[in-house]
């Protein structure tokens, strides 16, 4: 009898043992699961909050007017003026895609900058464009890493910021004219976009 009671006594145990190593896996990979679903969540949310502030920036854009009379047309631009061409550029919300005319085609020194706006607020880094005559009059033609003083206000706070230089080249730069994809509001003279944020139309 004593024997029998130990052998049943163990058994109990054993299987007592057994089943706790079984929940704590499966409260394991329950947790990992959870986690990983965690950060997806965590990602997904991240990207979209990205988006957002991307999209609030390029509302705040000012990128048309009146374009300055003292730029040198372009002799031979590969996108004429009164040509058409699609923007493949998201400078603005209803860009990309649009079908653009060509204002004007201009040959100049064209910058992408970083600055800290004169009214506060975050940094912004890597605007696309500012061009030699939107920098303070007198600036020598700037290289990447060179600082200075930008004399346009395409957003609230840009005029007389410090900025770096991101990139520069020298080289064609085009005004366009384009209905928004989005609104469908008509956009005049928008400045600037280069030569690679334009496409061919199709024949």
């Amino acid at each position: 009898m004593k024997r029998l009671l130990l052998l049943g006594l163990s058994t109990t145990f054993i299987m007592m043992g057994c089943s706790d190593t079984n929940d704590t896996t499966d409260t394991t990979d329950s947790t990992d699961s959870n986690t990983e679903m965690n950060v997806a969540e965590d990602e997904t949310v991240q990207d979209e909050m990205t988006e957002i502030d991307e999209v609030d920036e390029m509302v705040e854009m000012d990128h048309d007017g009146e374009l300055p009379t003292d730029l040198k047309k372009a002799e031979d631009p590969a996108f004429p003026e009164g040509s058409n061409a699609i923007i493949t550029a998201k400078h603005m919300p209803g860009m990309e895609g649009a079908e653009a005319t060509i204002a004007g085609a201009f040959d100049t020194t064209v910058y992408e900058v970083s600055y800290t706006p004169t009214t506060g607020g975050e940094r912004v880094i890597d605007h696309r464009w500012v061009i030699q005559e939107d920098l303070a009059e007198g600036t020598d033609i700037a290289e990447a890493g060179d600082e200075v003083i930008l004399d346009v206000e395409h957003i609230e706070g840009m005029q007389g910021a410090t900025a770096i230089v991101e990139e520069a080249y020298t080289g064609t730069i085009y005004a366009v004219d384009y209905t928004s994809t989005t609104d469908g509001e008509k956009v005049t003279d928008h400045m600037w976009v280069t030569e690679d944020e334009l496409e061919a139309l199709e024949e």
